[in-house]
């Protein structure tokens, strides 16, 4: 396997799409080819309901592994957004793509995200419209790697500051 796998990980608003987005641009600039995943259009394209339990994201991750392993052969790059907290599906994911899998931690703190919060998912938990709203008023916390994975800070880095160091490690 010579397609390389870059999956952004992080809570919501933490900047994984617009990344993902920049650094695609970036690598089709190097004449690769790439395809972005994106969980929000993944879920759509797949018509799940707005359940958000263990085992759903499980499902929906899980579900998202599968259909990279049945396409990446078509491209250079395969680039993931998802918030994908659970550790054993990153890990799963690892297994899966060896050392052809770049996992990305986009991490940002909470102050921030509340900040920027352009979908309104962190405004609608506060007031209880959004009851499950990983890494702010959900049961499902985002569980952390034990493995080596590239590190974004997008509260204190600017998007070209982190998709350098991305790009860095990928290319």
């Amino acid at each position: 396997m010579k397609e390389k796998i870059i999956w952004l990980t992080g809570l919501s608003g933490s900047g994984k799409t617009t990344i993902a987005n920049f650094i695609s641009n970036k690598i089709k600039l190097k004449k690769f080819k790439t395809i972005i995943i994106d969980g929000d259009k993944y879920r759509s394209k797949k018509k799940y309901k707005n359940n958000f339990s263990k085992k759903k994201i499980y499902e929906n991750n899980i579900s998202i592994i599968k259909y990279i392993y049945k396409i990446c052969k078509n491209y250079d790059y395969v680039i993931v957004s998802v918030i994908s907290p659970l550790k054993k599906t990153r890990t799963f994911a690892k297994k899966n793509f060896g050392n052809n899998y770049y996992e990305i931690f986009v991490n940002c703190s909470i102050k921030e995200l509340i900040r920027r919060d352009t979908k309104k998912l962190y405004a609608n938990a506060k007031i209880g419209k959004v009851k499950n709203l990983i890494g702010y008023n959900s049961k499902i916390s985002y569980e952390k790697s034990d493995y080596r994975k590239i590190t974004v800070h997008t509260h204190r880095e600017t998007l070209k500051e982190s998709s350098n160091k991305i790009l860095k490690k990928i290319i």
